[in-house]
């Protein structure tokens, strides 16, 4: 699978622009500000029907224009496909694949495996437990609707509940067996998430791992941990154990939706202790096995996004990632840098074609 061309109309700063890319290796160089991680995003769009950037959709829309369109034409083995993501002011988002509107999101992803690797990615270290559990939730989902539509039901359970809390203390009333029939729920839903959760690090942490030490040349030993309530004590008696609570708060404050992930090296938070180059080095490897993942669940090479990725990176460690490209594991590659030169003596190492887009 390869992205033969993108269309990018009112995207952002784009006004209307078209790109026709390589097989193996695009680049995009350019002065900060121009547009290069625009691209990058509109790509992003395309499997996710959604920016890696900005939550908010209309705000992908250029300053002053009605709508946007972001159109891609993809070899899928010996079959071409369209996609088409728009946005009109005032109007739902519309995905289409080949003129055929999707009816639910939900049903695209995983259709365009895609992984993106950017310096956006440090909220997964700095922010809360929900960006972490999207991090694992987004790994999985890409190779298993069934696990995604899971979430979704999960979710949409959870707000119900949470808004039958508010309820009751709006009104200073309590109806136990009400409540009941949605914990029932969240425990059917959310029972399947655990397990999967639990296989799925498994498999990925020792992945991770090979890929930290490749990038750091074995200097340092890293680890992730997996932190759930449902270690301890099944989902039916936590509900029961935080029921005052949550009458309080108002809110579920326990289940599966409170899964989190600490990341470690050599035994201590990289939050904490790690430099800002094992940090980055920590992330890169986390997305790399991402991408090791998805392509062994999928059997489909991802596309490969590196946004800015050389920044903060000793040459070592530029070396070990440009290296472990060389190999031919990786498909489709889309890479910005500021750079031109240090980028385009990166790619050539690769000695796979390649082409770069001045900005």
């Amino acid at each position: 699978m390869h992205l033969r061309k993108i269309t990018l109309v009112n995207f952002k700063n784009f006004e209307s622009q078209t790109f026709d890319f390589q097989t193996k290796i695009n680049c995009f160089v350019g002065d900060n500000g121009v547009g290069k991680t625009n691209i990058l995003d509109a790509i992003y769009y395309l499997s996710f029907a959604k920016s890696y950037f900005n939550p908010v959709a209309t705000q992908n829309i250029r300053h002053s224009e009605e709508f946007f369109m972001v159109e891609g034409e993809y070899q899928i083995n010996d079959k071409v496909d369209t996609v088409v993501c728009s946005l009109k002011r005032g109007h739902k988002k519309v995905v289409k694949r080949n003129g055929k509107v999707y009816d639910k999101f939900s049903d695209h992803i995983g259709y365009l495996p895609l992984v993106i690797i950017s310096p956006a990615d440090r909220d997964l270290i700095t922010d809360g437990s929900d960006i972490r559990r999207k991090f694992i939730d987004n790994v999985i989902s890409q190779s298993d609707n069934k696990y995604l539509q899971t979430v979704i039901k999960y979710n949409k359970v959870l707000a119900q509940r949470n808004s039958l809390l508010k309820y009751f203390a709006l009104n200073r009333t309590f109806d136990a067996i009400n409540l009941k029939v949605y914990d029932e729920q969240l425990m059917k839903y959310g029972s399947v998430i655990y397990e999967k959760r639990i296989a799925f690090l498994e498999e990925f942490i020792p992945i991770f791992k090979n890929r930290y030490e490749a990038i750091s040349n074995g200097i340092e030993k890293v680890n992730l941990v997996y932190k759930t309530q449902l270690n301890e004590i099944g989902f039916l008696e936590l509900f029961e154990q935080n029921l005052e609570r949550d009458r309080v708060l108002q809110y579920t404050s326990s289940g599966i939706h409170k899964d989190d992930l600490t990341f470690e090296i050599d035994g201590y938070s990289i939050k904490k202790f790690g430099s800002q180059g094992q940090q980055k080095s920590y992330l890169i490897a986390l997305k790399l096995a991402q991408f090791d993942f998805i392509k062994k669940q999928s059997k489909v090479k991802p596309i490969l996004l590196l946004d800015d990725i050389f920044d903060k990176l000793d040459d070592m460690r530029v070396t070990q990632i440009i290296n472990l490209v060389n190999n031919n594991e990786f498909g489709q590659l889309f890479i910005s840098d500021t750079h031109k030169e240090r980028t385009e003596n990166a790619v050539k190492i690769t000695k796979q074609p390649y082409k770069i887009f001045q900005l």
